[in-house]
C-alpha cells in the first residue's frame, strides 16, 4: 500500500468508526497476513495525517487518545455545529466533581470508599454524575469482600481535557503535597502526623 492509500484507508476507517480506534486494530484492519502494515509507515501517515488537519482550512484534526486515533472536530467549530444538530450540553463540573474526578485519574483504579476516604466525605453523587459524564467508568472489582467496583477514567476524560495520555497529568510536588496537608490539617482543626 502506497503512503497516499495507507494515509487515505486511515482516513476513511477513523472516519466510518466514529470512535477512538487502536494502532493495533488499525494496522490489522489495513494489511493482510501475507502484506502487514510496516509499524513505522503507519506512524509516519498518522502523523503526517495530524499535521494536514491542522493547518487553519481545517475543520476536523486527529487525536491520540492513550495509543487510540479518533477524527474529531475542531473545538473551534462547537457553536456552529451547534446551531446545526443537537449537540450534547457541555457539562459544568463543580468543585467536588473536579475533585473526585481529580483523585480518579491520579489514584486509579480506585474504589468508591478509597475516593471517601481521601474526601473524608460521601462521594455517591459525584462518582454517579462523572459516570453519567463518561468521563470515569468500572474498570473492573476489587478481589476482597464485595468485589467493590473499581473506577478509572475514559477516553472521553483525555479528549475533554485535551491530553493524550495519562502521562501528560502534571505531577504533584512533595511540596505541594505538603501544602495540601497543611491546609487539611488547618481545615479539621488537627494534627495529622507525617
Amino acid at each position: 500500500m502506497s503512503d497516499i492509500n495507507l494515509k487515505a484507508a486511515i482516513e476513511a476507517v477513523l472516519f466510518a468508526t466514529g470512535s477512538a480506534v487502536e494502532e493495533s486494530r488499525l494496522m490489522a484492519a489495513l494489511g493482510t497476513e501475507e502484506e502487514p502494515v510496516n509499524k513505522k509507515a503507519m506512524k509516519e501517515a498518522i502523523e503526517s495525517l495530524m499535521e494536514d488537519y491542522e493547518s487553519e482550512d481545517r475543520g476536523i484534526r486527529l487525536i491520540e487518545l492513550d495509543g487510540k486515533y479518533q477524527l474529531c472536530t475542531k473545538n473551534e467549530y462547537y457553536d456552529v455545529l451547534g446551531r446545526i444538530v443537537n449537540m450534547p450540553k457541555k457539562h459544568s463540573l463543580t468543585d467536588v466533581l473536579l475533585e473526585t474526578l481529580s483523585i480518579v485519574a491520579y489514584k486509579q483504579p480506585v474504589t468508591r470508599t478509597e475516593i471517601e476516604k481521601i474526601r473524608g466525605v460521601s462521594c455517591s453523587h459525584a462518582v454517579n454524575k462523572l459516570v453519567e459524564y463518561n468521563l470515569i467508568c468500572e474498570v473492573g472489582r476489587l478481589d476482597a469482600p464485595g468485589h467493590p467496583i473499581l473506577f478509572g477514567t475514559t477516553d472521553d476524560f483525555l479528549r475533554s481535557f485535551g491530553i493524550s495520555s495519562m502521562d501528560e497529568l502534571p505531577d504533584i510536588s512533595p511540596e505541594r503535597i505538603e501544602d495540601f496537608r497543611k491546609q487539611a490539617e488547618a481545615e479539621a482543626g488537627v494534627e495529622v502526623p507525617t
